[in-house]
């Protein structure tokens, strides 16, 4: 891997170990409705977005009373009570970030999740100081694996996407980081290392506590705590 100018990271399932709660919060609001919700459907769809998902569920099961919208709106306040009670920073995320900050890189926050969650994330993780920005795939015309939250990440960094590395855990943002032109970093958490779309990434980490300087040609005498 050469070594990158910035680094973009995905949000659940990478930052914080949110991933499981999505699940809850998705089984919560559609179970009642008779919609056949689990954690594997929910880890099908890890890392899209979730109107997309929402909508993908409807034609496929359909289900009587609330919208698309409404039910969109559900999950996300129950993800985002869930997450602020009980959501807490994956292993390595500060040394990562403090690693990089030391390096002179430049950091921004490219997500499938809405900006009021991202931005809910980013100040309980206290992450604001390491940040140059964050862009929502919500405000996209389509989300991951479609690569536009990432080049439209690195147009507002006033940088080319070839000079972008990105740290994902899940198969769609996989994709599209590399439909952007990046250089991937896998680390999953509801996938396998093994899985066919985890091993499209350039590098798999388990964690990011196994993040190391060399792996994106930074001086090795940056630590990483």
């Amino acid at each position: 891997m050469t070594r990158p100018a910035a680094a973009i990271f995905d949000m659940d399932g990478l930052l914080i170990d949110s991933e499981p709660l999505w699940q809850e919060a998705e089984m919560a609001c559609f179970r009642p409705l008779g919609v056949p919700v689990d954690r594997e459907l929910c880890r099908q769809s890890a890392g899209m977005r979730l109107d997309e998902v929402i909508a993908d569920w409807y034609q496929r099961f359909g289900w009587q009373g609330p919208g698309v919208r409404e039910m969109h709106d559900a999950v996300l306040e129950e993800v985002t009570r869930l997450i602020l009670e009980r959501g807490c920073a994956l292993p390595g995320v500060h040394e990562t970030m403090n690693c990089l900050a030391e390096a002179g890189m430049r950091m921004a926050i490219a997500s499938s999740s809405p900006p009021p969650l991202i931005d809910a994330v980013v100040r309980k993780l206290a992450l604001e100081d390491h940040l140059e920005l964050t862009h929502s795939g919500a405000l996209e015309q389509r989300g991951k694996p479609d690569p536009a939250v990432f080049l439209t990440t690195a147009e507002k960094l006033r940088i080319r996407p070839q000079q972008c590395v990105v740290f994902e855990d899940a198969p769609a943002g996989i994709e599209a980081a590399r439909r952007a032109g990046m250089q991937v970093i896998a680390v999953p958490s509801v996938f396998t290392p093994d899985d066919p779309g985890i091993r499209r990434a350039d590098r798999v980490l388990d964690t990011l506590a196994d993040f190391r300087p060399e792996m994106l040609g930074l001086p090795s005498k940056v630590a990483t705590g």
